[in-house]
């Protein structure tokens, strides 16, 4: 089992920030602002299944299970947090966040499911932020240095994402959860996820005032479809999660690693002791 430890990320994000935060571009504002709408919601469905998933299991193997599940939950109750205190700036610049009650709508149907479908969709919208992670990791320099403090924010969180992007796969695995409902979760996740993330982005352009300028079409296309582009470089990952023998720890580097190494003042290990009770 992995070793996750639970950081406090010493950032102040109660300071307002720019509405371009992005490089002072506006799509790539936009596209982030998204993503990190669906946070909140997303990480604590999947703390939920995570702690469903854990509870199922026979006494000897939740005790191997434990540890790495009591960081993961710690780690995305604190990108829960973070993200909360991000997302109550966006309100501020009058954003909203429509995301979040479509999700939060679907998951009402999933209440008293078998706790292996919470698994199959955590570990698929897990691949998702994984991937993107690593590729964020990589091209750092998209984020650009308009507000370091976020920079610093996205990189830890990615490099946390990049760490734990297995440990829902596994305890699926574990609860003997099969390869067909993994892969029609995958499908269905994908088109939800693509398709929430484009309307998000939409309308913050839209509230944004600048959704038909030149630029931003001209910055989207170059940002998902370019050399480094988030569509080119993430289709390969993305497509390695459909096949049956497929394992979230053949795509991991050390780019998380190094990036936690590298940055060790941005951040402060916490316990978790407490993470499998509290919310």
């Amino acid at each position: 089992m992995a070793e996750l430890i639970v950081r406090r990320l010493l950032v102040d994000l109660d300071a307002p920030f720019g509405r371009h935060w992005c490089g002072g571009d506006p799509f790539r504002t936009a596209l982030f602002n998204a993503l990190s709408m669906s946070f909140p919601v997303g990480e604590q469905f999947f703390i939920d299944a995570v702690r469903r998933g854990l509870a199922a299991l026979d006494a000897g193997r939740r005790r191997a299970f434990e540890p790495e599940a009591r960081g993961f939950i710690g780690q995305e109750a604190t990108h829960r947090r973070v993200h909360a205190l991000f997302n109550a700036q966006l309100e501020r610049q009058g954003l909203v966040n429509d995301w979040e009650q479509r999700a939060a709508a679907r998951l009402e149907l999933l209440q008293g499911v078998d706790p292996r479908h919470w698994l199959a969709i955590t570990a698929a919208n897990e691949h998702f932020t994984a991937i993107l992670a690593e590729w964020l990791l990589r091209n750092a320099d998209l984020l650009g240095d308009t507000e370091p403090r976020l920079r610093t924010m996205w990189l830890w969180h990615s490099a946390e994402e990049s760490e734990h992007r297995s440990t829902a796969f596994d305890l699926y695995r574990a609860l003997g959860g099969d390869e067909t409902w993994r892969l029609r979760w995958f499908r269905r996740i994908t088109v939800i996820f693509v398709g929430d993330t484009l309307r998000q982005t939409v309308a913050n352009l839209r509230r944004d005032r600048t959704l038909w300028q030149w630029r931003t079409w001209r910055s989207a296309v170059a940002f998902l479809f370019g050399t480094r582009g988030l569509v080119r470089q993430t289709f390969a990952p993305w497509r390695a999660y459909r096949r049956r023998d497929f394992h979230p720890d053949e795509l991991r580097s050390d780019l998380s690693s190094r990036w936690l190494r590298d940055n060790a003042s941005a951040w402060s290990a916490v316990g978790a002791s407490a993470a499998l009770s509290s919310r």
